[in-house]
C-alpha cells in the first residue's frame, strides 16, 4: 500500500469535510441525553457518506447519476430540514419552551436527516472526489474508499468530542436550536447558489 496515497487521501478529506465536523458538533449536541442517538448519527454519517463515494465513484467510471446543472438543487435538502428545525425551535419556544415531552420525542435527527444532510452538502466532494479517482485507478481509488470510511469514524468522534466539551456543551444546549437551523439554512442557499 502506498503511503502517499493514503497521505493523499487524509489531506483530501480533511479538506473537503472540515465543515461536517461543525454539523456533526451540531448534531451530536442537539441529541445530548438522548439514548441511541449517537448511533443514529453515525449510521447516518456513514449512509450519506456512502453516497457521496457512490456517486463520486460510479462518476470516475463515465457514468453520471445527476445532471451538474441539477446538483444545485441538492441544497433543497438541507434547506428544508433547517426550515423544519427552525419551525420546531421557535413552536416550542413560543409553547413555553421547557416541553419535556417534545425534547424526549425529538431525541436528535434521524439517521436518514443526517444522510440527507450529509450527501447534500457533499456536493462540493463529488466535484473534487472524481477527478482524483479517475485518475487514481481501481486500486488508488480503493485505497482512498477505505481511508474516507475510516475517516468518517474520525470524524464523528471529533464531532462528539467537541459536543461534550463543557464550554461548547454549554454553548450548544443553550444555541444548538437556534444554530442547527440557521447552518442547515445557510448550507442549503449555499449550495442553492
Amino acid at each position: 500500500m502506498n503511503l502517499g496515497i493514503i497521505g493523499q487521501a487524509v489531506g483530501l478529506f480533511a479538506v473537503t469535510n472540515i465543515d461536517d465536523i461543525l454539523i456533526l458538533a451540531l448534531f451530536f449536541g442537539q441529541s445530548a441525553g438522548h439514548r441511541g442517538s449517537t448511533r443514529q448519527i453515525v449510521i447516518g454519517q456513514y449512509l450519506g457518506f456512502a453516497a457521496i463515494l457512490a456517486v463520486a465513484i460510479a462518476a470516475a467510471f463515465g457514468a453520471t447519476f445527476l445532471p451538474e446543472s441539477a446538483i444545485p438543487y441538492l441544497g433543497l435538502l438541507p434547506l428544508a430540514l433547517g426550515l423544519k428545525a427552525a419551525w420546531q425551535a421557535w413552536k416550542n419556544h413560543r409553547d413555553g419552551g421547557d416541553d419535556e415531552e417534545a425534547d424526549a420525542r425529538e431525541g436528535g435527527p434521524s439517521p436518514l436527516e443526517v444522510a440527507a444532510i450529509t450527501f447534500a452538502n457533499g456536493g462540493d466532494n463529488i466535484g473534487v472526489y472524481v477527478p482524483v479517482f479517475a485518475t487514481a485507478g481501481v486500486d488508488g481509488m480503493s485505497v482512498y474508499a477505505v481511508v474516507f470510511l475510516v475517516l468518517v469514524a474520525i470524524w464523528c468522534c471529533a464531532g462528539r468530542f467537541f459536543a461534550t466539551r463543557p464550554v461548547i456543551a454549554k454553548a450548544l444546549s443553550r444555541w444548538g436550536h437556534i444554530l442547527l437551523p440557521l447552518v442547515l439554512i445557510t448550507i442549503g442557499l449555499l449550495i442553492l447558489i
